[in-house]
């Protein structure tokens, strides 16, 4: 398990290429995730650590920046799956990040 911040990040965001890293092309209605280390199709379970609500991904990118992994990020969402545990209006939560 891995705690930190997770983000989210959708079509719309400056910079956000048409396929993801694994080649499929992006979808931000999907459940699924960017996150370095772990393989693409590897199943998550991301809890939000301020109200419990828990969401299952699937792995299909790589992220976040690195820049923020420096700074405790460990996840980014699809605006779909962030928005099963937290609003969209915010912009980080904290997390807890499971392997299933």
């Amino acid at each position: 398990m891995r705690k930190g911040t997770a983000s989210w990040y959708s079509q719309r965001d400056p910079g956000i290429r048409l396929h993801t890293a694994n080649n499929e092309v992006f979808n931000d209605q999907a459940y699924t995730c960017a996150m370095w280390d772990v393989p693409f199709n590897q199943k998550l379970k991301v809890t939000n650590l301020d109200n419990g609500k828990s969401v299952v991904c699937r792995v299909n990118d790589r992220g976040p920046h690195r820049r923020f992994v420096r700074k405790g990020r460990v996840v980014d969402l699809t605006k779909k799956a962030f928005s099963k545990i937290a609003d969209n209006k915010r912009g980080l939560i904290n997390v807890e990040v499971e392997l299933l």
